[in-house]
């Protein structure tokens, strides 16, 4: 298969800095498109990835699955993209496409594993995926998603991750109006929460333990927030949520959250903290609620949460960074010294 070289910028090893290096991409096949990287969201996931926390990483690893570009070449038979259109590419560039989960629209859940933007198994070129720390990527039209017109393109990166990460639950248990949702933590997770939950016409509610963030919580759309830390805020509302989103990946009591769900109330967990959360029984027995997972969303989902940020003119709180500037980005991210996402301007890749 042709090739042509991009630069971009990875790592070689778990404790390497990221610098420039050159990749490979494939040319364009019939169904394939090419998009011009503008801007690359920067995910803790990237961070994990790159420093082999998760364990499986293969070098050399160059992350980002946070995509929007414009597209400059399309195959012979794509149908639904043209050169010039605006593009981008979430965490998943493919999937089997037969199984049950495909079929219904949920690549992320493909029973033969979804193909990452980065660090999966590359079938067209026998290596790796590369991700959106680079000029260019040629992916299948079939996992490329319109960005609507109207958004700020830097500040839309995020929303191909943390924004599907935080809309898929909030869909899937029907949150709207006269639903009392509650978001805990407010980070590059959390903060997307809140924006979308209130657009979706739900009371929300924000739950952190940092002081510092009950007036920022309320510029992003929260009606009330909790300390967390503050035991007679917490028992004001046990047993009143409906839903809750649990944004948090450091170690928490999740005890203390499944507290205030009511009867029948669930509680979704899209942080990953590092090590097991113990789960009281009685937690959850005696109303009858749910503590559930959720991870991204399929591609008509995700599409469907582009456009609906579309309509409500919501895009992430970013702070934008050059491409050579990304190692320090990480020290940040680390400090969570960061409101909310980074995101990368390519453009910084030529200099």
């Amino acid at each position: 298969m042709n090739t042509y070289t991009v630069k971009a910028f990875g790592t070689e090893a778990p404790e390497a800095a990221l610098k420039e290096m050159n990749i490979e991409r494939r040319e364009v096949t019939a169904t394939d498109v090419e998009i011009e990287i503008l801007y690359c969201g920067v995910c803790h996931s990237d961070l994990h990835t790159a420093r082999n926390e998760w364990h499986g990483t293969i070098y050399p690893n160059v992350p980002g699955h946070e995509i929007v570009g414009r597209i400059i070449k399309i195959g012979s038979g794509v149908t639904r993209f043209k050169a010039g259109d605006l593009a981008a590419v979430g965490c998943m560039v493919d999937s089997c496409r037969e199984c049950e989960s495909c079929k219904e629209g949920l690549e992320q859940y493909c029973e033969q594993g979804n193909t990452g933007t980065y660090n999966s198994p590359d079938k067209y070129l026998g290596t790796h995926t590369f991700g959106g720390y680079s000029q260019s990527v040629v992916v299948d039209e079939a996992f490329v998603l319109h960005v609507p017109e109207n958004l700020d393109l830097a500040a839309t990166a995020p929303l191909l991750c943390a924004g599907i990460t935080t809309y898929s639950p909030l869909r899937h248990w029907n949150v709207g109006p006269g639903k009392k949702v509650g978001i805990v933590g407010i980070g590059g997770l959390g903060h997307m929460g809140v924006k979308l939950a209130k657009a979706m016409g739900a009371h929300v509610v924000v739950i952190t333990t940092s002081t510092s963030k009950v007036e920022d919580a309320k510029r992003l759309g929260a009606d009330e927030v909790i300390l967390s830390t503050d035991e007679a805020q917490m028992n004001a509302h046990v047993g009143t949520f409906h839903f809750m989103l649990d944004c948090v990946s450091a170690q928490h009591d999740i005890n203390a959250y499944l507290r205030l769900l009511k009867r029948d109330g669930s509680l979704t967990l899209v942080g990953a903290p590092e090590h097991p959360l113990p789960v009281a029984p009685f937690s959850l027995i005696p109303a009858r609620k749910s503590f559930s997972g959720s991870m991204i969303g399929g591609i008509s989902e995700t599409q469907e949460m582009l456009d609906f940020c579309g309509k409500h003119n919501i895009t992430s709180d970013i702070e934008l960074i050059r491409m050579q500037d990304i190692n320090d980005a990480y020290e940040r991210l680390l400090k969570g010294d960061v409101k909310y996402r980074f995101v990368i301007d390519m453009a910084s890749l030529k200099a």
